[in-house]
């Protein structure tokens, strides 16, 4: 437990990172199978995590980039996009029963309720409610990430500065009903990076939490 406080209290957004240092394919698969672990409604994931560790593709999606954000795209190890599924429906949850059939060994006949419970939810949705609920659901997996990769002592920083639709045109996402949701950046940070001196600002307990 205290490892876990300790990595949270040295994590900040990093603002420059060292191009020099890359993060190891052993570190990659310890995040990937933790952002696969990652809490989720219904244990649906209506999401996909592309991770970019090219040079070329990092450089053309930081044109999407806004602000200091291109810099991180292009320097960072590796990126980390969260692609939301857009108007999640019967077919996603049909997919999503078959793997909970073959992993627990279930018969498909015995998840009908199940289903029909998933199906429900989502049949009282709008699309947009659909794509803004799917949306929330990567941001979870996004917080799995950056503390996890906090555990590493690897930095990570969470960003919205971006062009969804210029990064789903890059990456050709919508034809595969994907939205770039939020992105991450990792790496390590730069000896010049003067925010990792700043002292860490949060509310203090008496200020967030509110016991009844």
């Amino acid at each position: 437990m205290t490892q876990y406080i300790d990595g949270l209290n040295w994590r900040y957004a990093v603002k420059k990172y060292d191009t020099a240092k890359k993060v190891s394919a052993q570190d990659i698969d310890f995040l990937k199978e933790a952002v696969r672990l990652s809490v989720s409604s219904v244990g649906l994931q209506p999401y996909k995590v592309i991770i970019v560790e090219t040079q070329e593709v990092k450089e053309r999606l930081a044109e999407a980039a806004s602000g200091n954000n291109k810099n991180l795209f292009a320097d960072a190890s590796h990126l980390f996009i969260f692609a939301n599924e857009l108007n999640v429906g019967e077919g996603h949850v049909d997919a999503y029963m078959d793997n909970v059939s073959e992993q627990r060994g279930v018969a498909r006949e015995a998840l009908n309720g199940f289903s029909d419970y998933i199906n429900g939810f989502l049949n009282t949705l709008t699309e947009e409610q659909k794509n803004i609920w799917t949306a929330k659901q990567s941001y979870i997996a996004l917080s799995t990430l950056i503390n996890s990769a906090a555990l590493l002592k690897i930095d990570a920083t969470p960003m919205e500065g971006f062009d969804a639709a210029k990064v789903n045109q890059i990456l050709g996402l919508e034809d595969r009903g994907l939205n770039a949701a939020v992105i991450a950046s990792i790496g390590y940070r730069h000896d010049e990076d003067a925010q990792q001196h700043a002292k860490k600002v949060r509310k203090p307990n008496e200020q967030l939490f509110i016991t009844l």
